[in-house]
């Protein structure tokens, strides 16, 4: 690789001071780097870099060329996608091809590597340049595991320089050194202190492995550097000079560790057929995934909360060359990339959007937002508040195949192997029957009983909407809704409401997920009007109100009345003249 182009194009991306604590270089400018990806590729990569956006005529006059519309976008927003990409892999696989070692007298290494001394050795060191497939999942400030698929390669770089003593001369004694021998001699990749892979020595090993049922591991690169030296001393003994040859050897082992999530999906899955011959389907899995497809060509599909987006490891951004006398600072020519995953504003999503699939329940933790350990130079829709993390989601859907259902990971090509739960996967979903009555009622208020019961059977369904989480147990979520007031059946299947204003009440039925009972129900609603007119005691209220409310006018009337008959209308009249 090139050493980057001091260009303002391709700025705008994320930066995560989880990985970065920084803003980073700038990027390599979109096209002129040779590395598997074609320049609208290569300017999705680039979260993390600085803001700084150009126009078209800007950029035609700087490089005296037009960029593609892709990279006129990346150059001013960072770019997310719906499914880890596979441009993050090409680019690191490719970059790694350009990381070269030092030779016998310097080490090259990153700033961050952890350099062992020896007496000949020094500045060696072993250090993990990427693990490929894995996803870095930002869960929530300060947790941001990093999963790994089970079939992959971990890329290294080990390097070191070797000191060979100086020579001296004393009189009739001269003692000179060389080096006669440098190797690294075997790669090691050890799962939780144990070898897994071994491979021949080298300054840039791939190390291709396969972890099985195995939850979390620590891995670590280790490799035994060896060096010989030959030391002569020549002794002058006036006509004769004796030669003294011995040799001098030295290993040091060095390594380097991190810790990942294995991330060997296995989901549970379940089905249910609605009255109208709507299928229902929800899978649950205990780690982030991405989503899950519904017909055997992927258009109807699910996601949850996660996406992607890309951004280099900042570590690798510089590497150090040091020798005897000095060290110096060079811009890397090799720059590892990652796919990170993070909660979306969008939030779950099923496609088509207008006539494809309905979600109808998510659940999972509810987690804080991870923003706070993402920076500040970022363009993404990560959410800015409490989130609810998908491991689980249920589809309503006119059409489901149910042999192409398959379940994606947030790991690029790790599918989710689909389990039978051990309560089975088949629910039943059956019409509800509610209806709503007055049972008592006076002028001020109404006493309603609610009831409601299995459409097919007439058994009344209780209701208890305590629980947390959808999957098995005995009692039955859900609830009910009259007015502005929320009430559960009791185990009759029934609930009383008191309303003291008149109007039309509408009662609806929102049944909890049909994940928690077998059978299970859909909603129903039953339509009431009240009103105090609508008893004898509420008319006799309102004669008695109306009553009430004229007695100071029939008194006035009556008063005014009964004077005209007293007086007469002259009397009246000749008092007033």
């Amino acid at each position: 690789m090139n050493a980057y182009a001091r260009s303002v194009l391709m700025a705008g991306f994320l930066v995560t001071t989880i990985v970065t604590g920084g803003v980073a270089a700038d990027p390599p400018r979109p096209g002129t780097e040779e590395n598997g990806l074609s320049e609208n590729e290569s300017a999705t990569l680039w979260s993390g870099d600085s803001d700084r956006y150009i126009t078209q005529e800007e950029y035609r006059q700087q490089y005296g060329e037009t960029r593609s519309v892709p990279s006129q976008v990346a150059n001013g927003t960072d770019i997310t996608f719906k499914q880890p990409p596979a441009t993050a892999a090409t680019w690191t696989r490719n970059d790694f091809e350009d990381l070269d070692a030092g030779g016998a007298d310097t080490s090259v290494h990153p700033p961050h590597a952890d350099l062992e001394d020896g007496v000949f050795i020094e500045d060696a060191h072993a250090t993990v340049f990427a693990v490929q497939p894995a996803t870095r999942g930002h869960i929530e400030s300060e947790e941001s595991p990093l999963y790994i698929a089970p079939n992959g390669t971990m890329r290294g770089f080990v390097d070191y320089r070797v000191r060979v003593p100086n020579g001296s001369s004393a009189r009739d004694r001269t003692i000179e050194w060389s080096l006669t021998e440098h190797e690294i001699e075997e790669v090691r990749l050890k799962k939780n202190g144990e070898t897994i892979v071994e491979h021949d020595g080298s300054h840039t090993p791939a190390l291709e492995y396969q972890i099985k049922d195995d939850w979390s591991a620590n891995l670590t690169l280790e490799t035994e550097i060896n060096v010989r030296l030959k030391k002569t001393t020549r002794i002058d003994l006036g006509n004769q000079t004796n030669v003294d040859v011995t040799y001098r050897t030295e290993s040091r082992n060095v390594s380097d560790s991190i810790d990942v999530e294995i991330y060997d999906l296995t989901a549970e899955r379940y089905y249910a057929e609605y009255p109208n011959r709507d299928a229902g389907v929800a899978i649950f899995q205990s780690r982030p995934w991405q989503g899950y497809t519904l017909t055997e060509d992927g258009e109807a599909r699910v996601r949850g909360v996660w996406r992607f987006y890309t951004a280099r490891n900042p570590s690798w951004n510089t590497l150090v060359r040091s020798n005897r006398t000095d060290s110096t600072t060079v811009e890397s020519d090799a720059i590892p990339v990652s796919v990170h995953a993070y909660p979306s504003r969008i939030g779950p999503r099923a496609e088509p959007v207008r006539d494809g699939p309905e979600i109808i329940d998510i659940w999972g933790l509810g987690r804080p937002s991870p923003d706070r350990d993402l920076g500040d130079n970022f363009n993404i829709d990560v959410v800015d508040e409490s989130y609810t993390a998908t491991y689980g989601v249920a589809v309503r859907a006119e059409n489901v195949n149910r042999e192409a259902l398959q379940v994606a990971g947030i790991v690029r090509g790790v599918n989710a192997s689909i389990v039978e739960p051990d309560d089975g996967s088949e629910r039943q979903l059956r019409d509800s029957n509610l209806s709503v009555e007055v049972i008592q009622q006076n002028q001020s208020q109404a006493t309603l009983k609610v009831e409601l019961h299995d459409n097919q059977s007439g058994a009344p369904i209780a209701l208890d909407d305590s629980r947390q989480y959808p999957i098995g147990g005995t009692v039955r979520d859900g609830y009910i809704t009259i007015g502005d007031q929320r009430v559960e059946t009791n185990a009759s299947g029934m609930a009383i409401v008191r309303i003291d204003e008149s109007g039309i009440y509408t009662a609806r039925y929102h049944p909890g997920s049909w994940l928690s009972h077998d059978p299970a129900y859909v909603s129903d609603s039953a339509t009431i009007r009240w009103h105090p007119l609508g008893t004898i005691e509420g008319w006799f209220a309102l004669v008695f109100e109306v009553g009430w409310q004229l007695l100071p006018f029939f008194v006035m009337f009556y008063a005014g009345k009964h004077l005209l008959r007293i007086l007469g209308p002259e009397d009246i009249f000749q008092q007033h003249s």
